[in-house]
């Protein structure tokens, strides 16, 4: 009886939160969004391995001794999308700005505040923690190994205020122009024997393309399902030629000791990948739109949305921490052995419900921070407040307005609450 009252009452809260939104909202939007933040979440989870050697933790890959599970990377390097979305995002974020006439400066403080607040916590936390390992007597190996992997989330961060910097500039720029960037640098630095610092050049190029991409989604210029059929087709035939006979590797996330990574910095073979899945996404959103029509299913996007920033912040995180806490128990399968098998991986996903259980430890304990980010400021009335100055009789419904997803938004979704 319990678990009907309680599937009861999330079906009521999803309503709730279903009837509150705005009917312009494109939930697809939101949906693309939490989908390319639970691929890097599981993207991470799947090929990256910290490997017990005596006291010492190092930082190993299945992908390295297993090539063949590269398709798993192309499922999960999920970061175009996102970016796409965030230049679509902002975009829409800065013309709606400027018609209610908000300068540009505000605008963008209260953009990167909303992406940098629950940052502080994450430094925090890793600042005492790496303190606390080294007065432990913990190897610099580990430290490293740990440190890294941690705040390896926060270079997206950097790149992305970046381009939300320069949104302005940006809005009517072509994704051809730094697509054919990324093509010259590559040719100069692979074909031509170019000093390797050049690829960080494509460090903006690359993700220049789908953020370009997401600007012309706001234009309009993307409505038709030929366009995301053409970036779909065009993008994966490019891609296996520049695999299959311009020796790109497979993989579309870095692996320890490869001679080349896709993805630090973007190679052209990451973009044209990249283009392949936002053609991929663009075709999926009226589907996207239907589903999400069902008050759980939207209910859950807007939740993972809500905490999207925690959730990047601190799955690398919960990844180490279970791994760390679990060398009491010894070497255990699939969290500290090498991942040369397939018992590996199979010892792996089995291990993912228990990182996912951390994650929401992390979640409960630092959501706050980023939640933080939509509360009113002091002395500013609330939507919910100026509900109340206008009655409490039985039923009144009061509204309180909240931001979705853990980089802004061009509007609100509302939820309900009885008084």
């Amino acid at each position: 009886m319990s678990d009907i009252h309680v599937a009861s009452g999330i079906r009521r809260a999803a309503a709730r939160i279903h009837d509150g939104t705005p009917p312009h909202r494109d939930r697809a939007v939101d949906a693309l969004r939490a989908l390319a933040i639970l691929g890097v979440v599981l993207g991470h989870w799947l090929v990256t391995a910290l490997v017990a050697d005596g006291d010492t933790l190092r930082a190993a890959s299945p992908l390295g001794t297993m090539p063949w599970l590269a398709p798993v990377s192309w499922a999960f390097q999920t970061l175009a999308v996102f970016f796409m979305v965030g230049g679509h995002v902002a975009t829409r974020g800065l013309a709606s700005a400027h018609a209610h006439g908000t300068a540009y400066g505000t605008w963008l403080r209260a953009r990167l505040s909303r992406l940098f607040l629950p940052v502080t916590a994450v430094l925090a936390v890793w600042a005492v923690a790496t303190a606390g390992l080294l007065l432990g007597g913990a190897s610099f190996v580990t430290v490293h190994t740990v440190v890294k992997l941690a705040l390896s989330p926060l270079w997206f961060l950097l790149v992305f205020a970046a381009l939300t910097a320069a949104t302005p500039l940006l809005a009517r720029l072509s994704p051809l122009w730094p697509l054919a960037v990324v093509l010259h640098v590559d040719l100069v630095r692979f074909g031509l024997g170019g000093p390797s610092w050049l690829g960080w050049v494509n460090l903006a190029a690359g993700w220049l393309v789908p953020y370009t991409l997401g600007a012309a989604w706001s234009r309009g210029e993307l409505e038709r399902p030929r366009a995301g059929w053409t970036l779909l087709l065009g993008g994966a035939v490019a891609t296996a030629v520049l695999v299959a006979f311009a020796g790109y590797p497979a993989s579309m996330v870095g692996v320890p000791g490869a001679a080349v990574s896709n993805l630090n910095p973007p190679t052209l073979a990451a973009v044209t990948f990249g283009l392949a899945q936002c053609g991929l996404a663009l075709l999926l959103r009226d589907r996207l739109r239907r589903a999400l029509r069902r008050p759980v299913a939207w209910a859950a996007v807007a939740l993972v949305n809500l905490s999207a920033m925690t959730v990047f912040l601190w799955h690398q995180t919960a990844m180490m921490a279970t791994t760390a806490t679990s060398l009491l128990a010894g070497r255990l399968p699939g969290l500290h052995t090498r991942p040369d098998g397939l018992d590996w991986v199979v010892a792996r996903l089995l291990w993912l419900p228990v990182f996912a259980l951390v994650l929401g430890v992390c979640w409960a304990a630092f959501h706050g921070f980023e939640s933080a980010r939509g509360r009113p400021a002091r002395g500013r009335p609330a939507a919910g407040r100026r509900g109340r100055a206008r009655g409490r009789g039985p039923g009144r419904v009061r509204t309180r307005v909240v931001r979705v997803g853990g980089l802004p938004e061009p509007s609100g979704v509302r939820e309900a609450h009885r008084v």
